[in-house]
């Protein structure tokens, strides 16, 4: 059984940092990313990483404040977020490709809340 669950959300204030992780079980992936949907929006690829030589991709509103990592021998992928601001504020969703067609496999959702 495929399981990606995440951890790490919670309320901030603008500025501060949080880490969100996510652990795999189930499964080899290719790829591992982060989404994240906002109250009324639609959901929003954040930032990617290719599980075989790490290799990232972000979001322009995210870059240059969060970071992509992956622990191999843990199977988890983490996001590290640093300077948030309110516009951050999103439920979080891990989630990862098996075999290369996409994004096939979510987890449940973190909320990340970042007050002004």
């Amino acid at each position: 059984q495929v399981r990606l669950v995440e951890s790490g959300g919670g309320l901030v204030q603008a500025g501060a940092s949080l880490r969100l992780s996510c652990a795999a079980s189930g499964l080899t992936f290719s790829t591992m990313g982060w989404f994240r949907q906002a109250p009324r929006k639609e959901r929003e690829f954040v930032a990617a990483i290719i599980w075989r030589g790490g290799s990232t991709n972000y979001a322009d509103a995210v870059k240059g404040r969060f970071t992509i990592s992956r622990d191999t021998a843990k199977n988890t992928v983490y996001l590290q977020m640093d300077t948030l601001k309110p516009e951050d504020t999103a439920v979080y969703y891990c989630a990862a490709d098996s075999d290369g067609s996409g994004f096939n496999f979510w987890g449940q959702g973190t909320q990340v809340t970042v007050s002004s």
